[in-house]
């Protein structure tokens, strides 16, 4: 996909206005790139890698992995697409949970750095709760920190009652960011781990802000105020969906991370930064797809 520089510059600038503040003062953009499932097919590697590399030339330069994502085949993807710009990406990496001991923590970020060709993380997350004790589990994090392997650790997939637990134990407030699933048809944790997470300074990482497939994604990308708003931003319902998970991105401390295989789908993510909804608008989206009133479990993929 070629774009015209002016092109680039102005969704670069509309990007550079949507940034979050992280506790240690860096900033990272309002969306950034998810990779879950990319690197799997080898028909689409090209695609994949010319998309990954737009994304951060458009100034999407948060990319997430795991070492889950294909076990280690996402990573080994962004390595090579990132191999000569790692300057200019802010990369995010995730362990198992049976990975969470200090040995195995250890163990775990040397091989993610290894496929990623790179010599630290900016952010190091636990991918989800096991046995391993917290305590444990972040003092194997504050020792990678330590040696410059990791710039930041945080969690994901932890409810309220969770990060409650982390910040109790020692340096458990040092948890840079939490991410979870959050989109307009999964909007549980506006009831209280959007609030304790804005009361302690730490951001939000929105998975699946679009919505994963099936039944789901189909009533939300068909409901008529979704269409209808859309038509008026001129955007897609889906370039609607990103925005309004980012709608409050600065005030909430919300990070939005996409996935997009294909350069063109790259571009309609970075596009959705210069949405602004109106209160009216999300009055009406509130309405179709309303706040939780009480508490709900954390929806998980």
């Amino acid at each position: 996909m070629q774009l015209e520089d002016h092109e680039i510059d102005a969704i670069r600038k509309q990007l550079e206005k949507r940034t979050i503040l992280l506790a240690d003062g860096a900033r990272i953009p309002a969306i950034g790139q998810g990779t879950w499932r990319m690197g799997d097919d080898p028909f689409k590697h090209a695609s994949e890698i010319e998309a990954l590399r737009l994304g951060v030339q458009l100034g999407l330069k948060l990319i997430d992995t795991a070492e889950m994502y294909g076990e280690g085949r996402s990573e080994a993807l962004i390595g090579e697409a990132i191999a000569d710009i790692r300057n200019d990406v802010f990369l995010v990496s995730k362990a198992y949970p049976n990975h969470a001991d200090r040995k195995r923590l250890a163990a775990a970020c040397e091989k993610s750095l290894k496929r990623l060709g790179t010599d630290h993380l900016d952010l190091y997350l636990l991918h989800w709760r096991g046995a391993t004790p917290l305590e444990e589990t972040i003092r194997g994090m504050e020792e990678l920190q330590k040696a410059g392997k990791i710039l930041r650790w945080g969690v994901s997939n932890f409810d309220t009652k969770d990060m409650e637990e982390l910040v109790s134990n020692p340096n458990g407030a040092n948890c840079a960011v939490n991410q979870v699933l959050y989109h307009l048809g999964s909007r549980g944790i506006e009831f209280d781990l959007i609030p304790w997470q804005r009361d302690h300074r730490m951001p939000i990482m929105a998975y699946c802000p679009l919505a994963e497939g099936g039944s789901l994604k189909t009533q939300l990308l068909k409901d008529p105020d979704v269409v209808r708003i859309a038509a008026v931003h001129q955007v897609t319902p889906l370039q609607l969906l990103l925005a309004w998970s980012i709608r409050r991105a600065e005030s909430d401390g919300i990070v939005a991370i996409p996935k997009a295989s294909r350069p063109e789908h790259v571009l309609l993510n970075a596009q959705a930064a210069s949405v602004q909804l109106s209160e009216g608008e999300q009055r009406f989206l509130d309405n179709a797809f309303p706040h939780p009133s009480e508490k709900v479990p954390l929806d998980i993929v």
